[in-house]
């Protein structure tokens, strides 16, 4: 880690989507200027991000005007404070930033430095430490990811010790965090689902007990007797239908997640495709998600091997095109993240 103290440049290495395309838009640029903090920001070294792929849907241009162009992408990053004017932090802290606008209403973390709203900021006691037993590479993997797993299954699901939990989507990023975060907080079994079983052993290693392959039809394989408690729907309207019903009279089903790449249902009848009793809520999280999730915890049950966080692909910031890419073909096998 470097000294506390180290003086600021006055231009950094910077990631800019200037207009909406594929992978390739994306420039890095040597000479960008490095942003001044205001009185009531704080100015980050970044040292790594994971990518999301609420990013990859923005670099598109799916964001339309709310995202304006040219940007710096990147929602969530963890570093150490380069600057606080105001003294709410110390030069040299451990923080972790996300969401709040990061990367949509203002330059996000795909750079080496960011300035962020203070109140957005959250700092870990004991970070350094934490540091040298995780690594930024794993570090940098948490913040987005463990706060909307560990929101999906505590806020919207409500998951209760010795409950049964379907994950529809497990070997994304999220639903791999999902489970080892729900087996370690008691659920009673972690069931997930993958298109092939050559990834078993993956989600067996992050703590699913049972793998279901999905052929679009997982209701029919768990039957009347192996409904569950609740669902966690990550690859969107493609499969949330059958996902309902899944889950026992009392249940819930959460949409978190759109991997499936559509957005809304075609004809959607609430009372035909809601069964009786059952529940449907969402989860998408926001800034004040990411300081209310237990994350110096979660660093801690990483640290002494109780969970598992499960890194992808680990990029450098001048490969940020190769990076993107990974995202497109979804086949990193969890967290893409990329060093600064």
């Amino acid at each position: 880690m470097s000294s506390p103290h180290q003086e600021i440049p006055s231009t950094m290495k910077a990631v800019v989507c200037p207009h909406a395309g594929g992978p390739s838009v994306l420039q890095v640029k040597t000479d960008y200027p490095v942003p001044k903090p205001n009185d009531s920001q704080t100015l980050i070294r970044i040292r790594a991000f994971g990518l999301n792929r609420s990013e990859l849907f923005t670099r598109r241009g799916d964001s339309g005007p709310a995202v304006p162009f040219p940007r710096i992408l990147g929602i969530e990053c963890v570093g150490t404070v380069a600057l606080s004017p105001s003294g709410k932090f110390t030069p040299g802290d451990v923080v972790v930033t996300a969401m709040g606008g990061l990367g949509r209403a203002f330059d996000g973390g795909y750079a080496e430095y960011t300035c962020v709203p203070e109140n957005q900021v959250l700092a870990l006691k004991d970070g350094e430490e934490l540091i040298k037993a995780l690594g930024w590479e794993t570090f940098g993997a948490m913040p987005e990811m463990c706060q909307t797993a560990w929101g999906s299954l505590f806020r919207a699901l409500k998951l209760g010790k010795g409950e049964t939990l379907l994950v529809r989507g497990g070997t994304t990023s999220v639903g791999l965090a999902a489970a080892a975060i729900a087996k370690a907080n008691g659920a009673g079994k972690v069931v997930s689902t993958s298109r092939s079983l050559s990834k078993e052993g993956l989600l067996k290693a992050n703590g699913v007990d049972e793998v279901v392959v999905d052929d679009g039809n997982v209701s029919a394989k768990l039957g009347e007797k192996g409904k569950v408690d609740k669902v966690l729907e990550l690859i969107g309207v493609t499969t949330l239908e059958d996902s309902l019903k899944c889950v026992k009279q009392g249940g819930i089903v959460c949409m978190t997640g759109i991997v499936g790449n559509k957005w809304a249902f075609d004809g959607f009848k609430p009372m035909e495709h809601i069964p009786t009793g059952v529940c449907l809520t969402s989860y998408s999280g926001g800034n004040e998600d990411v300081l209310a999730t237990p994350l110096a915890k979660l660093c801690q049950e990483v640290k002494e091997g109780r969970m598992k966080v499960q890194v992808g692909k680990i990029f450098k910031i001048d490969d940020i095109v190769k990076a993107h890419e990974a995202m497109e073909e979804n086949k990193a096998g969890g967290k893409i993240v990329v060093l600064a």
